[in-house]
């Protein structure tokens, strides 16, 4: 699949900051695919390599609506920017862009283990890999970075907004009754509620959602093949 040219990544913090501000606007947040329309969905993870100094990525494509694993692919890439809370896509996106490009399909929708727009400058992981892959991305964090919330129903499904700066940056959705929420927010080419509706559409029987579920499956596994060669 095509990957936009955004910009490299050899970067200071000075220069990634004021990138995440002039990208911003070029986010698209609203509407988003039809579920009904989607056959094809993708998710993303990132480990590391601390010895080697190096990021381990996996990008995994499912069916849908069955969530069938048709494509596993999984590559590594130098770390070339520090570990700075507000500012990992720098340090994790690399390594995910030419795993993308061999794609076997484009997938309908991206689901990527981080944040959307709920971001101090409201441009996390999500959005911004977004940009690079012009194609619908879905944030689904197992933590809170911004904003706050009241408290959650405890059946599968229940939902509050998540509130930022005076408004909705996303949704903490209850995705396994009894468990605690995901924090589910746009990152590129969807809306709030269509995103929390894709997140809930492709989580199983587990808290996590099976696209983002499967590829940190995925990235685990080449970690240990490559820790088990050394």
């Amino acid at each position: 699949m095509k990957i936009n040219n955004l910009h490299n990544f050899d970067l200071t913090l000075a220069k990634a900051k004021e990138l995440q501000l002039s990208l911003v606007d070029k986010l698209s947040i609203g509407n988003g695919p039809e579920i009904a329309g989607i056959s094809l969905v993708a998710g993303c993870d990132v480990a590391f390599d601390k010895k080697e100094n190096l990021a381990l990525g996996a990008v995994v494509l499912l069916s849908y609506p069955k969530l069938e694993k048709i494509d596993v692919l999984t590559g590594s890439a130098p770390l070339r920017f520090p570990y700075i809370p507000g500012y990992l896509s720098f340090r994790e996106i690399e390594v995910l862009l030419p795993l993308f490009r061999r794609l076997s399909s484009v997938p309908d929708v991206v689901f990527v283990d981080g944040q959307g727009i709920a971001h101090p400058r409201g441009i996390g992981f999500a959005s911004h890999i977004g940009l690079f892959l012009g194609i619908p991305t879905v944030g689904c964090a197992k933590s809170r970075l911004v904003g706050k919330h009241d408290g959650v129903g405890t059946e599968k499904g229940n939902w509050k907004p998540l509130l930022f700066m005076g408004k909705s940056v996303g949704s903490v959705l209850r995705t396994k009754s009894n468990v605690k929420p995901m924090f589910i927010s746009p990152g590129h080419l969807v809306g709030i509620d269509r995103a929390r509706e894709l997140a809930l559409a492709c989580t199983g029987k587990y808290r996590i959602p099976e696209p983002t579920r499967q590829a940190d499956i995925e990235v685990a596994k080449y970690k240990k093949v490559r820790q088990d060669g050394d």
